[in-house]
């Protein structure tokens, strides 16, 4: 299907973000391996805390891009790494959309009521943090004035939808976490390493759009 505009992409998107998601077929595809069932459950006796973060879409120059973040280096299991704009809940939160939006704000600089929620991915336990994270999915309508946070953000990483799909721009790296190594599928974006759970979100949503895009 050719979409000629990009509001008729996000008519489709919404609609199809109501519709029964891939899941964790999808995710699997850029899933660190080996691939375990440990990795996709949360230990009972020790529930994961919940966590937002936002897919935002906009256009420019006839594509459709995604705004991502690259932590500062601390003492933490995400240390330096590339991620989706959000955090965990906090209790002044009405819900996780609240959170994911609280988040983009706070992080880069794009306002809440600028943004048009459309829906969800699915969500993603995050193993080496206890996180279970909920994607929600925003757009803008032109392409925002990001401004990063100081002491959140080093980095703002924009890729677009075509560079996301294009399979030259992905590769495979060993990473060592003692004891353990795994081999983790990544996305190359300008140049920065996009593994994980971003990755992992960000290929259900390639999967999801490729269906009518």
């Amino acid at each position: 299907m050719i979409l000629n505009s990009f509001d008729q992409f996000v008519d489709s998107l919404a609609k199809r973000l109501t519709e029964p998601l891939p899941g964790r077929s999808a995710q699997e595809t850029m899933a660190p391996r080996p691939i375990s069932e440990r990795r996709f459950q949360e230990d009972p006796n020790n529930p994961a805390r919940p966590g937002g973060v936002m897919v935002l879409l906009y256009p420019k120059n006839g594509d459709i891009y995604i705004p991502l973040t690259k932590r500062p280096v601390y003492t933490g299991a995400h240390s330096g790494q590339v991620s989706l704009p959000g955090g965990k809940v906090e209790q002044t939160d009405r819900d996780i959309v609240h959170t994911a939006l609280r988040e983009t704000q706070e992080e880069i600089g794009v306002a809440n009521e600028s943004i048009e929620v459309i829906g969800q991915l699915s969500e993603l336990f995050i193993i080496a943090s206890n996180f279970k994270v909920f994607p929600t999915v925003g757009v803008l309508r032109s392409p925002p004035n990001l401004i990063p946070d100081a002491r959140e953000v080093t980095r703002v990483l924009t890729p677009s939808i075509r560079e996301l799909r294009d399979l030259s721009r992905r590769s495979t790296k060993t990473m060592h976490f003692p004891p353990y190594t795994i081999e983790s599928p990544y996305f190359d974006v300008e140049g920065e390493v996009v593994w994980g759970a971003t990755a992992m979100i960000l290929s259900e949503l390639v999967h999801v759009i490729e269906e009518f895009y």
